[in-house]
């Protein structure tokens, strides 16, 4: 008796966390609003819940059914393809500033790949909060 409860024990099913799913397709680039998601039980995404997806942006499609997975969303998009942007190189006490245009769609705190046009060298650099390029090497 005691070998079938230690079996028991062994093959006892993992506990499985809630999960999010869209309650319609959500197309890219588009906003999560409350209405769109729901919380559903078991087969955890990786994702906190809720509050953590609502006001981020698709970043592939989405569909009902479907977990919503860390890597299919993001923060909302401050800077569009082609928008010039500020440039910002500092190191140390040297600091150049210029202007850029952006060669992708990206928001704050995401890296974006930004063609100097002063040099017309292609750079690598973080968004802020208030949409400059801090690049860094």
């Amino acid at each position: 008796m005691r070998g079938l409860a230690a079996i028991l024990v062994l093959m006892a099913a993992p506990a499985l966390a809630d999960r999010v799913e869209p309650v319609r397709v959500i197309h890219p680039q588009e906003i999560i609003a409350p209405e769109d998601v729901i919380l559903r039980d078991g087969g955890g995404s990786g994702l906190p819940g809720l509050a953590a997806i609502i006001g981020q942006e698709a970043r592939v499609a989405l569909y009902p059914g479907r977990a919503i997975r860390p890597g299919d969303i993001g923060p909302p998009a401050s800077i569009e393809r082609n928008q010039l942007v500020p440039l910002i190189y500092s190191q140390g006490g040297l600091r150049i500033e210029t202007e850029g245009r952006a060669l992708g769609r990206a928001g704050p705190g995401e890296y974006l790949r930004v063609m100097n046009l002063s040099s017309r060298v292609t750079v690598t650099g973080r968004v802020t909060d208030d949409g400059r390029i801090e690049v860094s090497r």
